[in-house]
C-alpha cells in the first residue's frame, strides 16, 4: 500500500492511498469487457440488421476504413470520454472505487485527461502494458508515464475516514447560515479549506489563517465579515457550505 501525499496550493499535505496495480488492472479489465460488448453489439447491428456488408461492396478501401473508424470511435476515445464526464473515472474505475486526481490536489482538467489518454499508446499498447506495469511498480506514487507527464495519480476512494477527514461538518438542527454565497465553492474547495484550516489552527499558524480568510472573502465575494475572528469566520463558512449543499 503506497501512501500518496498531495501538496495543495496552500502548501498543505493531504494523504491519500494510491490505487494498487491490482485495482488498476481490474478496472482496465472491466473497461475492456465493456468495449468488447460494444464492438459485438455494433458488429451485429452493422452487418446483421443494417446489412453493411452489401454497402461495403460499393466502397473503396479508404471509405470502408473511414466508416469502421466512425462506428468504433467510442472504443478509441472510451477512456478520455468517461474520465472527462465522470471526474477522473471510467466505468471500471468507478466500480473499483479509484479515480484520477492532480498531484496538486485539484480535479484533473480535460488537458490532463488528453495527455493521459495519448500516453496510453506507450503505456498500454506497446508491449501489452508491460511499460505501464513497470512504471507503476517503480514509481513512488504508482504512476504510469501518462500520469507522470500530466501530473496526475490514481487514488483509491476506499479509505476509512471520519468526519474530520471529509468536507462534512456537524450542523445542529435549526442552524441558520450566514453567507449564502458559499455555494460558489466546490467540494474540492471546501476540502482544501477545511484541511488548511485544521492544520493552521492546530499549529497556531495565524498568517495562514489570515491568508485563507482573505482568499475565501475574495472567492465567495464577502464584504462584511460578521464574526469576531478568523477561526469563527472560517468555521462558519464550512458549516454554511454544508448547510446549503445538504439542502439543495
Amino acid at each position: 500500500m503506497v501512501e500518496l501525499q498531495i501538496n495543495t496550493t496552500q502548501n498543505v499535505n493531504i494523504n491519500f492511498i494510491a490505487a494498487s496495480v491490482g485495482e488498476r488492472i481490474l478496472a482496465y479489465g472491466i473497461d475492456w469487457i465493456i468495449k468488447i460488448a460494444y464492438i459485438i453489439v455494433t458488429y451485429q447491428i452493422m452487418f446483421n440488421l443494417i446489412g453493411m456488408d452489401e454497402v461495403f461492396r460499393d466502397l473503396d478501401d479508404w471509405s470502408i476504413i473511414a466508416v469502421l473508424l466512425l462506428f468504433y470511435t467510442p472504443v478509441i476515445f472510451y477512456t478520455l470520454i468517461f474520465e472527462t464526464l465522470l471526474d477522473g473515472q471510467t466505468i471500471g474505475k468507478r466500480i473499483m472505487k479509484i479515480k484520477v486526481v492532480k498531484i496538486d490536489g485539484y480535479q484533473a482538467s480535460l488537458a490532463d485527461f488528453v495527455v493521459r489518454w495519448f500516453f496510453r499508446i506507450v503505456d498500454l499498447n506497446i508491449m501489452s502494458g508491460v511499460i505501464a506495469m513497470i512504471a507503476i511498480v517503480t514509481s513512488p506514487r504508482n504512476q504510469r508515464l501518462g500520469d507522470m507527464t500530466a501530473g496526475t495519480s490514481v487514488i483509491t476512494l476506499k479509505n476509512n475516514v471520519n468526519i474530520n477527514h471529509t468536507i462534512l461538518e456537524e450542523i445542529k438542527e435549526g442552524y441558520q447560515p450566514t453567507y449564502p454565497n458559499v455555494i460558489r465553492l466546490s467540494d474540492n474547495d471546501a476540502r482544501i479549506i477545511k484541511d488548511t484550516f485544521r492544520i493552521a489552527r492546530k499549529t497556531k499558524d495565524y498568517k495562514t489563517l489570515i491568508k485563507l480568510r482573505n482568499k475565501i472573502k475574495e472567492v465567495v465575494e464577502i464584504k462584511d465579515v460578521k464574526q469576531s475572528n478568523d477561526v469563527e469566520f472560517i468555521n462558519t463558512i464550512l458549516k454554511d457550505y454544508n448547510y446549503y449543499t445538504q439542502n439543495m
